[in-house]
């Protein structure tokens, strides 16, 4: 196509640029044939006018469109030019984070110097299987690729891994080596790949340095073979190292290191181990200072170093070895210090005592003597004589530093060897993958032997990568049948010619070197002569006539010739080594030396061992020539070089090209710069070129059809899709050479694919044209006719305005006029009524004046008056008081004189006789009165004495008790003195309070009289205070609004933390059922593994075995979830190992190691179980509690019952003795004492043996009782014991041999057959025995008896009296804590004391609630109990009876047979549901229900569950006859028959589904009639009277239950490998609504070798498979719970699958792929409603999928749009938004990118947000399963066998 076709107006293409290298323009003008100039306009808008070249007229390359741009390969670019390829890989690397893309077969990496969470275990497995094309490029892809084709193509691989130093080589080569090793599994008894990674820190350490482009820098080559068996899993590795370069050790170039180990070394020189080495700092040494930097910055040199001697600890090198390495390396230090002096100008000498020498002798074992002596001479041999020859002192210095060289050397060849060793695996290798870890090319400002050697090797190895591509091409070609037309491709043979052909740059530097005087220079000329002329890519500079320059591949190179023919010889004097060899002290450096006595041809290696690469010198034994004992380096290096070619090309190469993107380390910068330069260097470039000079661009028909279906007319497009693109083609693109035809594709020349989405995008952008035109088109009239609607509704609106106010002004003016007429009567009328007004007020004040003065005369003439008439009064009063006074003073005057007068006659009588007379005769009564009480009172003394002399007597006896109760009061005398001194304190410190308690009054009194002027002060401040208050009380009310809202807030924030700690404790606890059932997954593995492992021991080694096939390599490590442990397994397996013991090849250390780490898996599986059952043991620690007190109660009574037992025992014994005694002394007297039966002593006599008769009989029911209650107790008691400690079930008969008075049962036996017959009486015979006194005896021992219960009510009564007590002392102590919180509280404020009386009422009521509520638990469990206990005493009750039944035996039977009189059967008629079968028909019983049978027959013909319930029947019958074994050997039989079934058939989903549905029935049998009422709520009673009655089998029941837990989870990997296929074609790749998504093209990344022939899945075949694996559950009977979590699990697998490849695929990151996803799940969500199972939680599992799906259509520009994402996305992490919105891709021109800005403000607005950094969903995950309880309502007497089952041997019971 012409040249104006494609430059036209605003096409866009590259120009040149000094910066950026290359540079966009846009063209403003057509470009016409003849123009000499582009007119363009840069991006930043500048004008440019780009002048072509007049020789060549060639155009500037043209952009690739910008949906090709960022593509994962390179060719698919539709223009293949550099510019084109150094851009996309920028697009990728800066704005989408991809640092891996394809370059047809190259994988082309970028460093990103940062960590990336692109390499765990989740990607590995996203990788694994899948094919090159069908994910985003990554190191992986390229690993799975040669994993792959090794196994199917059974050709050995290689990876070739190249780049600049400090490109991420070895990264990527151990990244490779990590996918092999997971993906494989290792197949030795340590895993290979730890090891090559523990090498890895030594081999830096002694390989690597800092230079100035990398601190890491490795310089050396490796080459490292990772070996396979036959199942292709790693057994071992080998190591080949190439080129170390030796000169470092004794010259580093500025701002650069030696080897890291030196500087490890110095820095670890405090230690005490290194000591003896003598070292210092680094700066101390020649050799390690010459860089002067020796740190560099994050690095701890003394940290390496430890992390390298832990290394060589691990691979199998003991510290003496290491101790001997690390002396070696001290010595070359030192020897690196030696001085040389010159003696003259040919000779030189070193010091005597030189230290750093000495140092050096001392740790070689060397004398110094000698080393000193060699160190400054040589030895020249001639044919007949041998001289020894001084050397001058730089030669000297050459001679020493070449000694540390070869001594470093030979280290580095000993470690590398021994690593080797510890690599190496016994067993046979099949195939190997090489990892190629090699330099790349270099150039510097001064390029020396190393930098020729390195451009050397990548000459080969591009000339080899040249081949291969053109290799490849050529049979794409062949395979599509496109006529092959020879490619013109860069051959770099001439440039290895240059350098390796006869008379080549190598063969005159090994002539040169074998020259006697040889020098660089001569060297050079003879280069000169030879090429300058006669080859053009031979050069010489122009300045220079030491230096050459050679056109390689990459770039021109000037290599300096200085050092050239040193380097080459790398010569090291003999006798130096005779001396290190002669060192008697050191075996290590013996050891070192050794191989050169045997060294071989590096060409020359023993077939099946390694073979040695590493550069070093061949010195060959006395006898061999000179010519094999100087092998150059050059020399060996070519030799080295050519086998590492010859393995190359017996492999299936793979390549890595590493790239460096910028010299500052800086994370993701990009310099276009040293990129390009890379670019060139590793042959990216070429592989484009080639790829463009043929037909790069390659699309499938069908590809190509939906992509360009816009092109096509209607009349276009035929059936056949093939002859439409064909049809379609001639017309778009006239040049037929542009476009090929193949079988599968159409092949396109570079360009032709820009042109087509050229005419693509001009047909989509007519298109939208014309429908942007519409639309306008329709917006416009739909705005005119708004507008004009909008016109017309504003006049009818302003007009209908105008008149309201028309009307409104007519109004106005009538009201004003009305308003006026009465606002005039209204100003007359109030002037009137103010007139008026003021008159009647001037009257009244006239009035009212007049009144008052008539007022005040009256009350003055009023006044006056009172005030006469009180000055009268006043008057009259004083003089009669005046007259009463003196009357008084007269009477008593009178008075007194007449007491005077009477006064002397009164003693005048006194002194007469007669007087005393009257008062004598009052004496003598008083004095008989008194005589006579004197008698009355002696009378009281006699009796009062006589009953003293009583009391006296008393007192004597009781004088003892007297005394004692003295002591006692002297000790209460004690304490009163005591207490009496506490009360004079306490008297003191009440005066005290007093006169405190007076302060204080006085106090109140002045605080009185405060508080009333402060009261005053109040009252005024109240006042003010009203009014703020009022303002405080609508605040108040604002704030009460805000409180309630905000409690209101706080409740609900309440709720959603409680929601989330209710959500976070489920997910806690499904965590720990989830980490319970992997690690019984892993068990269960390892089982399987184990009894593997001891079937591989037993079979013999000749025994062929299948090769191993990987179709997809998640099925690659041979895991197997399934365990078999069956008894009848492990006979046969043993049987059969004892007689092929002796062929088999045993592994006895493997085997051990497996064995070992079994028991610890099962240790740790112990002691998980035991964290797991934490829970559930806080739970029941207070039922325990409860036991033991109930226990203890029922053992008090127990021995209470058992007492009273015994003693009626013995009274009745006593009874009967006595009476024998009476009856023997009756018949001795009968003819003495006759009695009749008429006589009164006769019936004195019957009636007292009826009383005792009654009263015997009464006792033996109470001993009967109580034995049988003791009996039933003991067996409870038992039977509950064995139950708590789930041990195994024991029969009721041992239980009772366990009792040791087995008379007692006897009794009890023989006592209840005697009481059910009822006796009668014989009265005579009773009569005869003559005791029955003796009744009273028994009597008075049934009152003791009564006594003690008393005792213990009494003791009882004080039991709860002290309980009261403290109840009363806790209430007092409650009273004055109440007492002292309402003295506080009447202390705080009246608000502050209300809500301190509330918050406590709160507490105390808390408290109160918290206290009921544990003892309603309590009484619960307790009734709980009682309850269970009453069953078991009824049970035993009714099995008493039942044994009272059977036939009389005599005593001796009943000793010496053994009785179970709770264990007799009862003889049913009806069928009791229970299934019989003979000890020797369990095999068979096993092999017919469990190993033959078909799944499909049974589902389909019999009822859910059928096997279950058959095994359970049977199982009952077991239990019903009591018998132990056969219940074990079923139930063990059982479940290793449902693990072998599982382990032949566990890849078929109908048999595991099956047995799944059938273990869970049986589980929930055993449940449903264990006995237990948690279990028993929805049985029939007839259902439970078929519980189990003997044995408890909840030990059991957990092992089932993990059985289920294995079955689910075999059945989950079942439907994942069924599902695993399907997921991403179906859910992904193809298009459920056709049309939406256009195809992009894929270019070369799909190779042939990589596409499997697989069928193409669609979304209705998920549905199908869904509802294939629903019926087929649902018909084998499957819980519906568990149906729902198996659904969930599906569904997650469906999710996760899809997620991860939309993560890892940048082709489905589109627009149009969201709403295809969309779709999809909106089926899957019509499938769960159609199944009734969106309530399973299986469509939030999809909820991550679905928001992928909606981040890939919302809009994505705005800071509204990121917080919507935000807001939107959150079961997405961070990580995985930012990798979709890097990741989309635009499928059309009008879809827009996702913006740099844009990404970093969701990563900001991300950032809080916690979640873990992980990018993948776990596929792997399986969801805890659950067994929900599911009782059956099928009755087992209902159940039929069939006789297809082959089970008559059974017998219903």
């Amino acid at each position: 196509m012409a040249a104006s076709e494609l430059y036209t107006k605003h096409a866009r293409v590259w120009i040149p640029d000094a910066e950026e290298v290359w540079k966009s323009a846009e063209l403003t003008k057509d470009y016409k044939q003849g123009d000499t100039a582009l007119h363009l306009q840069l991006e930043d808008g500048t004008d440019l006018e780009y002048k072509l070249d007049p020789t060549t007229k060639n155009l500037p390359h043209l952009r690739n469109p910008d949906i090709l741009v960022g593509e994962n390969d390179l060719t698919a670019l539709s223009y293949l030019h550099e510019p084109a390829v150094l851009h996309n890989l920028k697009v990728r690397f800066i704005d989408s984070k991809l640092i891996y893309t394809y370059c047809g077969i190259v994988l082309v990496a970028i460093n990103p110097y940062e960590n990336l969470p692109i390499y765990g275990t989740d990607i590995i497995n996203a990788y694994s299987g899948q094919n090159m094309g069908d994910m985003d490029p990554h190191i992986f892809a390229v690993a799975e690729e040669a994993y792959k084709q090794m196994a199917r193509d059974e050709r050995n691989q290689s990876i070739i891994v190249s780049g600049e130093s400090g490109a991420g080589k070895t990264v990527s080569a151990k990244y490779a080596m990590r996918y092999f090793a997971t993906v494989s599994g290792s197949a030795s008894e340590a895993n290979v790949e730890e090891k090559v990674l523990a090498s890895n820190p030594i081999m830096e350490a002694i390989g690597n340095a800092k230079t100035t482009r990398n601190d890491n820098s490795s310089r050396f080559g490796k080459y490292i073979e990772i070996g396979f068996d036959k199942k292709y899993g790693i057994i071992g590795a080998n190591m080949r190292t190439y080129l170390l370069e030796k000169s470092r050790v004794v010259f580093q170039a500025d701002e650069e290191r030696n080897y890291h180990i030196f500087y490890q070394l110095c820095a670890s020189a405090h230690l005490p181990e290194f000591k003896a080495l003598k070292l210092g700092s680094a700066d101390d040494f020649h050799c390690t200072n010459q860089g002067r930097n020796p740190v560099i910055e994050g690095v701890d040199d003394a940290k390496e170093m430890s992390t390298t001697r832990n290394a060589f600890t691990l691979l199998g090198i003991n510290e003496s070895y290491q101790m001997g390495l690390f002396q070696i390396l001290a010595a070359i230090l030192h020897l690196g210090n030696v001085e040389v002096k010159d003696r003259d100008s040919d000779s030189s000498s070193i010091p005597p005592n030189n230290s750093h020498l000495t140092t050096f002798c001392d740790l070689m074992g060397v004398t110094y003597q000698d080393m000193s002596h060699w160190l400054c001479h040589k030895k020249i041999k001639t044919a007949s004589e041998t001289y020894i020859k001084p050397i001058p002192k730089f030669q000297a210095i050459n001679a020493r530093d070449a000694l540390a060289k070869h001594i470093y050397a030979k280290l580095f060849n000993w470690i590398v060897d021994n690593v080797n060793k510890a690599l190496h695996s016994s067993i046979k290798q099949h195939s190997f993958i090489g990892v190629l870890d090699i330099y790349g090319f270099e150039t510097f400002e001064i390029n020396s032997f190393e930098q020729f050697c390195i451009n050397y090797a990548n000459e080969k190895l591009q000339q080899q990568f040249n081949m291969h591509v053109f290799k490849l091409e050529q049979e794409e070609y062949m395979k599509e049948q496109i006529p092959w037309t020879l490619i013109d491709f860069y051959d770099n043979q001439p440039c290895i010619n240059l350098i390796e052909a006869k008379m080549g740059v190598l063969d005159l530097l090994d002539e040169e070197c074998r020259m006697p005087k040889g020098s660089d220079d001569s060297w050079a000329q003879k280069l000169y002569n030879t090429h300058l002329k006669t080859c053009p890519l031979f050069e010489k500079p122009r300045m220079s006539n030491k230096a050459f320059i050679i056109q390689h591949f990459a770039d021109k190179v000037e290599y300096q010739c200085e050092g050239f023919l040193e380097k080459n010889k790398d010569t090291v004097n003999e006798e130096q080594i005779t001396v290190l060899k002669a060192s008697k002290q050191f075996d290590l450096l013996v050891e070192l030396f050794q191989d050169e006595d045997k060294a071989t041809s590096p060409t020359g290696a023993p077939p099946g061992g390694r073979t040695r690469l590493s550069v070093k010198p061949d010195k060959t034994r006395p006898g061999q020539s000179s010519k094999e004992h100087k092998k150059t380096v050059g020399l060996q290096f070519r030799n080295s070089l050519h086998l590492l070619m010859e393995t190359l090309n017996a492999t299936t190469p793979h390549y890595v090209r590493c790239i460096k993107p910028n010299d500052l380390k800086f994370p993701f910068t990009f310099d276009p710069k040293r990129a390009v330069q890379q670019l060139r260097a590793c042959g990216v470039l070429e592989t484009i070129r080639i790829s463009a000079a043929g037909f790069p661009s390659r699309w499938t028909y069908q590809e190509f059809f939906s992509r360009y279906r816009v092109l096509m007319k209607q009349k276009d497009v035929l059936s056949d899709k093939k002859l439409t693109c064909k049809n379609v083609l001639e017309k778009l693109v006239q040049d037929q050479d542009k476009y090929q035809f193949g079988k599968t594709k159409i092949f396109f020349r570079a360009g032709q694919v820009a042109y087509l989405e050229k005419l693509r995008a001009d047909k989509l952008r007519a298109a939208c044209i014309r429908i942007q035109k519409t639309i306008r088109c329709w917006l416009v009239r739909k705005k005119y006719l708004r507008m004009k609607s909008a016109a017309i509704t504003i006049q009818r609106y302003v007009r209908g305005y105008q008149a309201r106010c028309l009307a409104m002004f007519l109004r106005r003016t009538r009201a004003a006029i009305i308003i006026q007429k009465f606002q005039r009567m209204y100003v007359e009328r109030k002037r009137y009524r103010r007139q008026k007004a003021a008159a009647l007020i001037i009257q009244c004040i006239l009035r009212a004046y007049m009144a008052r003065q008539h007022y005040q005369a009256l009350l003055r003439e009023h006044k006056v008056v009172i005030l006469q008439k009180n000055v009268r009064g006043w008057l009259a009063r004083c003089w009669y008081k005046r007259t009463l006074s003196a009357i008084i003073h007269l009477q008593c005057c009178v008075r007194r004189m007449r007491a005077k007068r009477e006064l002397k006659k009164l003693k005048i009588e006194a002194r007469s006789v007669e007087h005393f007379k009257k008062l004598n005769i009052g004496m003598e009564n008083k004095i008989m009165q008194l005589q006579r009480k004197i008698d009355e009172q002696n009378k009281e003394n006699k009796a009062m004495s006589e009953r003293l002399s009583g009391l006296e007597i008393s007192y004597s006896a009781e004088s003892e008790r007297l005394r004692s109760e003295v002591v006692r009061l002297r000790s209460s005398e004690e304490e009163g003195r005591n207490n009496a001194n506490r009360v004079t304190s306490l008297l003191e410190e009440l005066a005290q309070l007093r006169k405190e308690l007076e302060a204080t009054r006085n106090e109140k009194s002045v605080i009185e009289e405060w508080a009333e002027t402060y009261r005053d002060e109040m009252e005024q401040m109240v006042t003010e205070l009203k009014d703020q208050n009022n303002l405080l009380k609508s605040e108040k009310d604002d704030l009460n609004r805000l409180i309630q809202e905000q409690s209101q807030q706080m409740t609900e924030k309440m709720a959603k933390a409680l929601q989330e700690e209710t959500k976070q404790l489920e997910n806690d606890l499904n965590e720990e059922r989830s980490r319970y059932q992997n690690l019984l997954t892993e068990h269960l593995r390892l089982e399987e593994r184990y009894d593997d492992l001891k079937e591989e021991i037993t079979l013999t080694v000749h025994v062929p075995k299948p090769g191993h096939r990987r179709t997809d390599s998640t099925h690659s490590s041979n895991e197997s979830e399934c365990t078999y442990n069956s008894e009848f397994a492990e006979s046969e397996e043993s049987s059969r190992g004892g007689e092929d013991v002796t062929k088999a090849a045993l592994d006895m250390s493997l085997f051990l190691k497996l064995q070992k780490r079994v028991t610890e898996l099962e240790q740790e599986k112990q002691a998980l179980q035991k964290e797991l059952d934490t829970r559930e043991e806080q739970f029941q620690r207070a039922r325990a509690r409860d036991d033991e007190e109930h226990k203890k109660a029922r053992g008090a009574e127990l021995e209470y019952e058992s007492l009273k037992r015994q003693e009626l025992e013995s009274e009745n014994k006593k009874l009967k003795h006595d009476l024998n005694e009476m009856r023997q002394s009756l018949a001795e007297n009968a003819g003495a004492d006759k009695a009749t039966p008429g006589s009164p002593a006769y019936k004195v006599l019957l009636d007292q043996l009826n009383a005792s008769t009654e009263e015997l009989e009464v006792r033996k029911e109470e001993v009967l009782i109580l034995r049988s209650q003791l009996v039933s107790q003991k067996e409870a008691m038992q039977h509950k014991d064995e139950k708590e400690t789930m041990t195994d079930a024991i029969m009721y008969t041992e239980d009772v041999k366990k009792m040791k008075d087995t008379g007692e049962i006897t009794q009890a036996y023989m006592g209840l057959k005697e009481t059910n017959r009822s006796p009668t009486p014989n009265y005579h015979e009773l009569n005869e025995d003559g005791e029955l006194y003796l009744v009273y005896e028994g009597l008075k021992e049934t009152n003791r008896l009564l006594e003690s219960q008393l005792q213990t009510q009494r003791k009882t009564h004080e039991n709860e009296v002290e309980v009261l007590r403290g109840e009363l002392q806790s209430v007092k102590e409650e009273n004055n804590r109440q007492q002292q919180l309402l003295a506080q509280n009447l202390q705080l404020p009246p608000e502050a004391r209300i809500e301190a009386s509330l918050q406590h009422e709160i507490t105390r009521l808390t408290n109160e609630n918290l206290d009921l509520m544990e003892q309603l638990e309590k009484q619960d469990k307790t009734v709980r109990k009682l309850k269970k206990q009453l069953k078991v005493f009824a049970k035993k009750i009714g099995e008493l009876e039942v044994g009272g039944q059977v036939e009389n035996v005599s005593p001796g039977q009943t000793v010496d047979e053994p009785i179970r009189p709770v264990n007799i059967p009862r003889k049913e008629k009806d069928f009791q549901g229970m299934l019989e079968y003979k000890k020797e028909d369990e095999l068979k019983l096993v092999k017919n229900l469990i190993l033959e049978l078909k799944p499909r027959g049974v589902a389909v013909n019999f009822i859910p569950g059928l096997p279950a319930y058959i095994l359970f029947m049977c199982l009952r019958h077991a239990d019903y006859i009591n018998d132990d074994q056969k219940v074990r050997t079923l139930l063990t039989s059982t479940i290793n028959s449902i693990k072998k079934i599982l382990k032949k058939r566990g890849d078929d989903f109908e048999t595991v589904s099956f047995w799944l549905a059938n273990t869970c029935r049986f589980l929930h049998c055993l449940k449903q009639y264990s006995g237990e009422e948690a279990f028993m709520k929805h049985n029939t009673p007839r259902q439970n009277e078929h519980c189990l009655s003997n044995f408890d089998l909840a030990e059991y029941r957990q092992v089932l239950s993990d059985l289920a837990i294995q079955i689910y989870q075999q059945l989950i990997k079942c439907m994942e490998n069924i599902l695993q296929p399907m997921i991403v074609s179906g859910m992904l790749e193809h298009e459920t609504i056709q049309g939406v998504s256009g195809v992009k093209p894929t270019g070369l990344r799909k190779r042939t070798s990589s596409i499997a022939d697989e069928g193409t899945y669609t979304l209705d075949s998920i549905l199908r498979q869904l509802t294939s694996f629903h019926s087929t559950m649902c018909q084998h009977g499957t819980d519906p719970e568990l149906i729902k979590q198996v659904v969930k699990q599906q569904f997650y697998i469906i999710g996760a699958v899809t997620l991860n490849n939309l993560l890892l695929r940048k082709d489905m990151c589109s627009w149009s792929k969201g709403m295809q996803i969309r779709y999809n799940v909106s089926q899957l969500e019509e499938w769960l409603r159609d199944k009734n199972l969106m309530n399973c939680g299986a469509r939030e599992t999809l909820e991550p999928l679905i928001q992928a799906a909606q981040l890939l259509q919302v809009k994505k520009k705005t800071d509204e749009d990121a917080e919507a994402i935000c807001s939107m996305c959150s079961a997405l992490t961070t990580s995985q938004i930012v990798k979709v919105l890097n990741l989309y891709t635009p499928v059309n021109e009008f879809e827009e990118r996702v913006s740099i800005s844009f990404i970093r403000t969701i990563q900001a607005r991300l950032r809080d947000r916690k979640q873990t950094p992980q990018l993948l969903m776990d596929t792997k995950l399986i969801y805890p399963v659950t067994f929900p309880f599911n009782p059956s309502s099928l009755a087992l007497e209902t159940i039929h066998i069939p006789s297809s089952l082959n089970l008559s041997f059974l017998t219903r019971v």
